[in-house]
């Protein structure tokens, strides 16, 4: 009876320890970059980013870390198609992106210079920024609010599929076919 509580234990606790992948967040099979190393891995390799620009007080940043980004489908796409960047936008860190360094310097509440950048100024969160490797804003971004997997699924395959240089994304959700149930 001991050696099973052991094994318990060991199975339920020190495991899953072991099993966290750096990177991804506990119940997701998103691999998250910082900024930095995806500014560099898009030198080495080029394919557009996807900005996760979150606040640690956000109920629905957390419902869409909990929702949408723990979604196979929607890991797959981000994994293989973006290199996929949580931001926090109110880190106090200072961030060298495409040149230029961002700081936290209080001017924008607590915003981040970065985020307000990336947001245009418009600070709502969530909200998901998509970037070519020469820090190009694609589309229709930023784009705010919170985004069930059906609708994350539409809006990444959008900008996957390069869409957005031949069709609007209101035509684009008319024909498109998604994986998530």
């Amino acid at each position: 009876m001991k050696r099973i509580l052991v094994l318990a234990l060991i199975l339920t606790v020190v495991l899953p320890a072991f099993s966290q992948i750096p990177g991804t967040s506990a119940n997701s099979g998103v691999k998250w970059y910082t900024i930095q190393e995806a500014e560099k891995l898009m030198k080495e390799s080029p394919r557009p980013l996807f900005i996760d620009t979150y606040t640690d007080w956000c109920g629905w940043c957390k419902k869409m870390d909990q929702e949408t980004f723990t979604n196979s489908v929607i890991a797959e796409i981000l994994n293989t198609r973006f290199y996929p960047v949580k931001f926090d936008a109110e880190g106090k860190e200072s961030i060298t992106f495409l040149g230029q360094t961002f700081i936290n310097d209080g001017k924008a509440g607590k915003a981040h210079q970065l985020a307000v950048a990336l947001l245009k100024g418009q600070l709502s969160y969530p909200t998901v920024v998509f970037l070519t490797q020469e820090g190009e804003k694609l589309g229709l971004s930023p784009v705010p609010g919170y985004k069930d997997p059906k609708d994350m699924e539409q809006l990444i395959s959008y900008f996957a599929d390069k869409a957005y240089n031949t069709k609007s994304f209101e035509d684009y959700q008319k024909s498109f076919v998604g994986k998530v149930k």
